[in-house]
């Protein structure tokens, strides 16, 4: 790693003013009167209460927190730096997910609600039986926790510190832990949701101030896309075009063969990608179960489609005026200067969020736009550590002591906390390094790796009544091997930096990783048919309630085992009053109509 040599040397433009450290002191504070406040609220001495808030939630701090959660820090440093580096492409990845949050709350969650489960792999368990592949889910997601999203999310909250403040880049790291940690651990999942709810509201307030200063910068939106592409570094690689701008910066679909984010991918790999994160993966699902109601998680969903339709223009394009205002920096492509500037060879891309920060906000508002930057890492921080503990605890560990009492369970949670987060920190030097230095990148490069055949279980599992475990288990192993082995090939090939001949394998070089998914999620969808034909169907008694054509319409009883099939201290109906069900129905068709105006007219 060359980069921690030059790590700790910067010098941040300005110096932090008194203004500034008042505001992130007392935006903490309220932080945790808020965390505090919520824990009261909820009996966080139950499991239920501890990992899913009670069941009492209503659709705002719902729909806030689905929307903080996935706007990490890492989003907001990684978008920013991939609008920078090529343009508003990169936008699909928000806009696609509207139709994956009403997949969610139409399709998913009604058939989560009656099966009566607190955890993804558990639901896999019930539909198919047997253990294994409750296990392997449980562990997968977890390896996904630590390289794609707490990794990245330190990573990009302490390169931020590092940008604003100067301090080296690992005591930033260790920093925000402390504090995200502490309220994790006490506080549960409502603290986690009211205090996301916040951090939406302040994210969203500075990040339009921050983009309105942004635009004034270049004498507005109509300036932006010449501008952009004569935003071209002074230093370059002599015979090489990899410092200029990309031609098609300014258009959503690009070239199926030569696009760097072919509109082919995005539309059907990305689809592949957001199922498996929107209506899948724990730390999303989570959420819409803590709802009241199923009104309240179809509401969620339509709120934070909503607000994902923001970041288009309050951080990719300010990411792309960034790169207008100060090229050499955030457009750098030759590798000493880059590692001068931000102390990755690769590129720095990644500072262009930071760096307008710094430069455009007021004494004051800087302070709050740190800690709004602070906010959006420990949200989507907050999160996954309570996620990934609900999946240790009630997947891994109530497997190997079926008797532990629930004062263990919530303690084994907390000391799983911490050991996730010493691996992510030990994890960041290689991410680094990775993906010509784009932060968004590397993250989908990864999940395209690890999530598509989980997809593929998961839509079989709802829809396919004739799915088995052997067909599923199977799946996932040929899955995973397919995955693993791209997986190994990017990290032991490298994107070649700026003038390098490109000798990547073909497999990489010519499949884009968006490609790869889709074959990777049909191998696997081939994979578990065939096995589940040529071997018996389950019983029909085993899928009461567990897929989209044998659901029940009742509230869940508690089962055997004594984990709560569904409401013990919320009551939750997975029926919906007429008028309500009318009103979100209605919300998805007209939040359908304007996503599409907007593909259309970004096309």
């Amino acid at each position: 790693m060359e980069g921690n040599a030059t790590a700790g040397s910067f010098t941040p433009v300005q110096q932090f003013s008194a203004a500034d450290l008042v505001v992130v002191v007392v935006y903490f504070s309220l932080n945790v009167a808020v965390g505090i406040w919520s824990s009261c609220r909820v009996n966080r001495n139950t499991v239920s209460g501890y990992f899913l808030a009670g069941r009492d939630m209503v659709w705002w701090p719902i729909g806030a927190s689905l929307f903080a959660s996935s706007e990490g820090s890492g989003l907001f440093i990684g978008l920013a730096g991939t609008g920078a580096a090529g343009g508003i492409a990169v936008t699909g990845f928000e806009w696609n997910a509207t139709y994956a949050l009403l997949a969610l709350a139409w399709v998913f969650v009604p058939v989560y609600i009656s099966s009566g489960i607190v955890t993804m792999p558990e639901y896999l368990q019930r539909r198919f039986g047997g253990e294994r592949i409750r296990m392997y889910l449980s562990s997968l997601s977890l390896l996904l926790s630590i390289f794609t999203k707490i990794s990245t999310d330190l990573y990009s909250g302490a390169l931020f510190v590092q940008v604003c403040l100067g301090w080296d880049l690992y005591l930033s790291t260790v920093l925000m832990l402390v504090v995200t940690g502490l309220y994790t651990i006490a506080g549960g999942l409502a603290a986690v949701i009211y205090t996301d709810a916040l951090q939406t509201l302040i994210m969203v307030l500075g990040a339009i101030v921050l983009a309105v200063k942004a635009f004034n910068e270049i004498g507005g939106y109509p300036n932006l896309e010449e501008a952009y592409l004569k935003a071209v570094p002074s230093k370059i690689v002599p015979n090489t075009t990899c410092h200029l701008p990309r031609a098609d910066a300014m258009h959503l679909f690009r070239d199926p063969v030569s696009g760097d984010l072919p509109w082919t991918g995005m539309t059907f790999g990305l689809s592949i990608m957001a199922t498996w994160y929107w209506c899948t993966d724990q730390v999303i699902v989570q959420r819409s179960l803590s709802a009241k109601s199923l009104s309240h998680a179809k509401a969620g969903s339509i709120l934070a489609s909503y607000l994902k339709m923001l970041p288009l223009f309050i951080i990719i394009m300010p990411g792309m005026i960034s790169r207008v205002l100060y090229p050499d920096a955030v457009a750098c492509v030759d590798p000493k200067e880059c590692t001068r500037v931000c102390g990755a060879a690769v590129g720095c891309s990644n500072i262009a969020y930071p760096k307008l920060v710094v430069e455009l906000m007021p004494s004051g508002l800087r302070g709050l736009m740190i800690a709004v930057m602070m906010a959006a890492l420990m949200s989507s921080l907050t999160s996954i550590f309570n996620s990934s503990s609900t999946l240790f605890t009630m997947d891994i560990w109530r497997k190997l002591r079926p008797r532990a009492s629930e004062r263990e369970l919530l303690l084994v949670g907390r000391v799983v906390t911490v050991v996730l987060v010493a691996l992510s920190v030990v994890w960041i030097p290689v991410l680094q390094s990775s993906s010509s230095g784009q932060l968004y990148v590397y993250i989908q490069a990864v999940t395209s790796c690890l999530a598509p055949p989980v997809t593929a279980v998961f839509i079989l599992a709802v829809f396919w009544p004739r799915a088995n475990e052997q067909g599923a288990f199977w799946g996932l192993m040929a899955g995973l091997a397919l995955g693993l082995a791209r997986m190994g090939l990017e990290l032991a090939h490298p994107t070649p930096h700026c003038g390098v001949p490109d000798r990547r394998p073909w497999l990489l070089a010519d499949i884009h990783y968006l490609h790869f998914a889709v074959l990777l999620c049909a191998a696997t969808g081939a994979v578990v048919v065939g096995g589940s034909l040529l071997t018996p169907a389950p019983p029909p008694a085993q899928l009461k309630n567990l897929t989209w054509w044998t659901l029940s319409r009742e509230p869940p009883q508690p089962s055997m085992d004594g984990t709560s099939q569904g409401p013990p201290d919320g009551e939750f109906h997975a029926t919906e009053p007429p008028f309500w069900a009318h009103v979100c129905g209605i919300n998805a068709v007209v939040l359908m109509c304007v996503n599409i105006f907007c593909y259309a007219y970004f096309a």
